[in-house]
């Protein structure tokens, strides 16, 4: 096998003129990434026309626009930090002990799953993930009988079925407030709270309301903007966190896209996706666009990396891709080693994609790729899953194109679509 391993190519750019991109526009930005070569540039700088024939004109600019946006989402919401701290003190400031729920479906569920570590940690409150299907079907085994709720939603377009009716379904509780966050402000679940003081809405910038069949710029903006419950006290502090989360997103794209490419190209036929604490949401995540993007021909799951042994290894086989997003944390850190030396040393998988930084040598096999950015080692774990979910989307991306599908509509069978179509919700009496 060739051996991918490399730290990226130096910036083309010079570091001022990415800043600069990433605080004026976006379409700077894009243009940006368009000059400077490497095969995202080239594909970003075809004519709209060869981008619509070939089926990516959406998603790759979705993809490609995230460092600016999650400027700008921090940006427009940095002056909420008032009313959202009023929106936590439901549960924060309670004499009796408060509980977060974070929901969604697919994406919107895994961006929960990104969350609920960091904001459990922050806030010293109770924070899960759950589905919202689940909130449908079995409210009682999730939600707490005599405890201060918030719940927090997570849509893009705020209309597939189970996200009105979750909303609906709960306004009866009587200690249950919630918060909605989406990037549609004329989707079902952003009007259906206007007017209800128990519910507050974010609406994120409507560039961010991705066209393409699958989320990528709506999940990690969702997710840099409830990340900002856990800072709504240092609202300059948080902006300058993501901005920093935004010059390493910059680099993964312009550094790190040829490698990337070569790497969906290689030969294949499964994807395993690893991450430990909230980015094992981004491992789900990551998972669920490389199955989107192929339309199911490339068979994927997610898994902890303590998880992986019992059981799941079997499926590592010689076609299978793995992919390990690294902790920050040594402690952590150290485990998920241990697991990727053996790996190695049982000569499991086709070969490896390594998110993090200062990589150990002895991790690397030939044939991997390392993916690191200046930097990166001092971004919190609870930061990371953007970072983690971009490199995600960029190989799908180069996997779907490499094979000649069409990433903006992978599924022409309309076996998934871009809203879940209606199905009955039903109620208990």
């Amino acid at each position: 096998m060739d051996r991918l391993r490399h730290k990226g190519k130096p910036l083309e750019t010079a570091p001022a003129e990415v800043g600069r991109a990433l605080q004026t526009s976006v379409d700077d930005w894009l243009r940006l990434v368009a000059g400077a070569g490497g095969e995202l540039g080239a594909l970003l700088a075809a004519a709209p026309e060869e981008q619509t024939r070939r089926g990516y004109l959406h998603t790759l600019r979705e993809i490609a626009q995230q460092p600016y946006t999650w400027v700008e989402t921090a940006r427009n919401l940095a002056p909420r930090a008032g009313e959202l701290r009023a929106v936590l003190a439901h549960v924060t400031g309670s004499d009796r002990p408060g509980f977060l729920v974070l929901t969604g479906s697919g994406s919107s569920l895994y961006a929960g799953e990104c969350l609920a570590p960091g904001l459990q940690s922050a806030l010293g409150i109770p924070a899960q993930a759950v589905a919202s299907g689940e909130l449908l079907t079995h409210p009682r085994g999730h939600l707490p009988r005599a405890a201060p709720c918030l719940v927090v939603s997570f849509a893009r377009s705020g209309n597939s079925p189970e996200s009105e009716a979750v909303l609906d379904g709960l306004r009866a509780v009587p200690d249950c407030r919630h918060l909605v966050i989406t990037c549609n402000r004329h989707g079902r679940l952003a009007v259906s709270g206007a007017g209800d003081e128990r519910v507050a809405t974010v609406v994120l910038d409507d560039k961010t309301h991705d066209r393409s069949l699958v989320m990528t710029s709506s999940f990690t903006n969702m997710v840099l903007a409830a990340r900002f419950l856990a800072l709504t006290g240092d609202p300059p502090g948080y902006e300058e966190r993501v901005s920093r989360l935004a010059g390493l997103g910059a680099q993964v794209i312009l550094r790190h896209g040829d490698g990337l490419a070569a790497a969906a190209r290689s030969e294949f036929r499964s994807a395993v996706y690893l991450g430990s604490g909230g980015r094992y949401g981004s491992a789900r995540e990551a998972a669920l666009k490389m199955l989107e993007m192929t339309a199911g021909r490339v068979m994927t799951f997610p898994e902890t990396y303590l998880g992986l042994r019992h059981g799941p290894m079997c499926a590592v086989d010689e076609g299978a891709l793995v992919v390990c997003f690294l902790s920050t944390d040594e402690v952590v850190r150290a485990y998920e080693a241990d697991l990727v030396r053996e790996l190695n040393r049982k000569d499991l998988g086709a070969r490896k994609v390594l998110v993090g930084a200062d990589v150990p040598s002895d991790l690397v096999s030939p044939g991997d790729l390392v993916v690191d950015a200046p930097g990166l080692g001092s971004v919190e774990d609870d930061d990371v899953p953007v970072l983690d979910v971009l490199v995600g989307q960029l190989l799908a991306l180069f996997r779907c194109l490499a094979t000649g599908w069409r990433p903006d509509s992978p599924s022409d069978d309309g076996v998934i679509s871009r809203v879940v179509e209606s199905f009955a919700i039903h109620r208990r009496t």
